[in-house]
């Protein structure tokens, strides 16, 4: 609806103080320019039209009361004073009281009002009439000062109320209350873009998302050659992989708006706001094309309708996700509006969301790899100082299987512990207690081990270490500490390795197995008793052993057959439930033979570790002296004593 010209300096100064009320009621924190840019120059916003009601409303409310306010209250006795001194112009009698005109004065001054409280009864009546005052009596109050103090004031506080309460409990900003509106995040165009420059690894994926850019940026190229512009890209990872990164780098290399939102904030409490949310992020999306439009934690509205993976039903997730699935397939994909999402799970999104012509493109955003984790260790580090013996290869080859989110927070820890140490530089030591902490904890300095438990984890890291460097396919000791760490460890020994491996042989199993219960077996050769030390030590050997047995083939009795149905939960290192489908006799024959594998593993370890009891000895001796020993003096160890040859 247009506004006449005349009436903008009107519009202007009352938008003006609605935008000031709003403010005050913490209804809107943003300049008038800034609440809806879309907006034409003359047109009336919900807003402007509750401002003006407002105003409305309260102008009335104050007429009214300027016109009581005319009115001078006086005594009821002069009031039959007046009437009998034949003064009183005219009257108006009501329950709340009686209000009229004093007659004007001898020098032509118009009557001044008056009102007093209702004392009526016939004789005033009568004496009214006597001296011929012009007199009213109604019953009942005026309509309209009733319907406005008894029901526009309520109700206008009541809702001001409701939207400020709103407001601060997050209930949205568009319809009533703004509940039906999203709340899309608009990245704005002030802050610097993420760019690949910016994303350190995961070429592969930026290979495939190179073409995403190239479709928002020149979609008539493909378009020529008569294909079309992909729906919709599905970003699958681990968390902290920086799937979300990349989102953000795709909308910086294409120059487009990004609207970021995450999966749960559209479900509410009100069943269909969430599919009104969905409806309103692509409407604004249409506006803004090209752009990007990314949801994170698409499985919070993407999970499976109905199955045997989804417990009980939800009934607006179900509608949000109905929503999403038509505007997926509804909008034309030549407006350029390319949908991006993430998550960790897609073994439970509904199919639906996985077909051609909704998610196009599912994209893996794997693990980084050594020189992946480098230059992403580069990238954390070009801001911070750093000492002379930092080597960030050293720190990569130490954190094998580290998520991109994980090296920020190495390199963050590390600058920390520098702090806290007063250095100059974030120098190697730092980095490597910055390793510990994150993988083992912090260290429990008040936590003290008396003599014999400190002799006993010793001797038990001590077999670890000695095993591992003696089979033929352990990594290399890097370091082994007793010094207390995080909820239960006591102690570990830690490997390096020394290149990147993505198979395990059946020897190397094995060896792995070995140097798992080599802990323990120390602990019996020296002491004759074991320890509860060897509690995870024992379950990582069991499930090895028993995955070579069931899932890997690596067992000639039973052949190389997978036993027991995984359901389809394990994805990206997410544990599965398994469903056992084979019969007694092979669960049996599986218990024998995984026990088998363990006893093979504890007699090698018994044996490398009785061969080489000089060795064990020492290695025991120089963990009691200084708690941490280093792999190089490990190695020297082994190397300086009579059991080695």
């Amino acid at each position: 609806m247009k506004i006449p010209s005349q009436f903008d300096s009107i519009r202007k100064a009352v938008n003006e103080a609605w935008i000031k009320l709003s403010r005050f009621l913490g209804l809107n924190s943003k300049p008038e320019n800034e609440i809806n840019p879309q907006r034409k120059k003359g047109q009336w916003g919900n807003k402007e039209f509750f401002g003006y009601f407002m105003l409305l409303f309260f102008g009335i409310w104050l007429w009214l009361g300027i016109n009581d306010l005319k009115q001078s209250e006086i005594p009821y006795s002069d009031f039959l004073r007046l009437v009998n001194e034949h003064k009183i112009d005219s009257a108006v009698v009501t329950e709340q009281n009686i209000s009229g005109l004093i007659k004007p004065d001898t020098d032509g001054q118009s009557g001044k009002s008056f009102v007093t409280v209702p004392l009526w009864n016939q004789d005033l009546a009568e004496n009214l009439e006597k001296q011929g005052v012009n007199y009213t009596v109604r019953y009942g109050s005026s309509w309209l000062g009733n319907f406005i103090i008894n029901w526009l004031l309520p109700l206008g506080l009541i809702f001001l109320i409701w939207g400020w309460m709103a407001r601060r409990t997050g209930g949205g900003g568009g319809g009533i209350l703004g509940l039906g509106k999203s709340r899309v995040h608009i990245h704005p165009e002030s802050l610097p873009k993420v760019t690949f420059s910016d994303v350190a690894g995961a070429e592969d994926a930026k290979q495939e998302l190179s073409e995403t850019i190239e479709f928002l940026q020149n979609p008539t190229r493909i378009q020529r050659l008569g294909g079309r512009m992909p729906k919709g890209v599905l970003l699958v990872g681990q968390p902290g992989t920086g799937k979300t990164l990349l989102a953000r780098a795709v909308s910086g290399e294409a120059g487009v708006p990004f609207f970021n939102i995450s999966g749960s904030e559209f479900i509410e409490m009100f069943v269909g706001l969430g599919a009104s949310r969905v409806r309103d992020l692509f409407e604004q999306a249409r506006q803004k094309a090209p752009c990007i439009i990314f949801i994170d934690e698409l499985d919070a509205i993407g999970r499976s309708r109905g199955g045997p993976v989804v417990m009980g039903g939800h009934d607006e997730r179900e509608q949000t996700l109905n929503q999403l699935l038509t505007e997926m397939d509804g909008f034309d994909p030549s407006v350029g509006v390319v949908v991006m999402a993430a998550t960790n799970r897609p073994e439970i999104l509904d199919k639906a969301l996985l077909r051609s012509g909704r998610f196009d493109r599912q994209i893996v955003v794997d693990k980084p790899n050594l020189e992946d984790r480098i230059e992403i260790l580069k990238l954390h580090t070009q801001s911070m100082t750093l000492g002379p013996d930092i080597n960030l290869r050293v720190i990569a080859q130490r954190t094998p299987g580290f998520v991109g989110a994980d090296l920020a927070n190495i390199a963050n820890e590390a600058a920390i512990i520098a702090v806290r140490q007063n250095h100059d530089n974030v120098d190697m030591h730092d980095f490597e207690a910055a390793i510990d902490r994150v993988m083992a904890g912090p260290e429990k300095k008040n936590r003290v081990l008396n003599e014999n438990e400190k002799r006993r984890v010793a001797y038990h890291e001590a077999g670890h270490a000695l095993v591992a460097e003696s089979v033929p396919t352990g990594e290399p000791i890097h370091k082994v500490s007793i010094i207390p760490r995080g909820v239960m460890a006591l102690g570990y020994t830690l490997q390096l390795p020394v290149e990147e491996k993505f198979l395990s042989t059946e020897p190397e199993l094995r060896d792995q197995i070995a140097i798992l219960l080599a802990g323990q077996t120390a602990e019996a050769i020296v002491f004759g008793s074991v320890s509860s030390g060897a509690q995870n030590d024992l379950q990582r050997a069991s499930e090895i052993a028993r995955a070579m047995v069931c899932q890997l083939g690596m067992n000639k009795r039973l052949g190389p057959l997978a036993y027991g149905k995984r359901q389809q939960l394990a994805y990206l290192g997410v544990e599965g439930t398994e469903e056992r489908n084979f019969s007694e006799e092979t669960a049996r024959a599986i218990d024998a033979e995984v026990k088998e594998i363990i006893e093979e593993g504890k007699h090698r370890a018994e044996q490398i570790l009785i061969q080489n009891r000089s060795a064990l000895d020492n290695i025991a001796e120089c963990l009691q002296d200084k708690e941490v020993v280093s792999g190089e003096e490990i190695k020297q160890l082994i190397e300086h004593s009579s059991g080695i040859a």
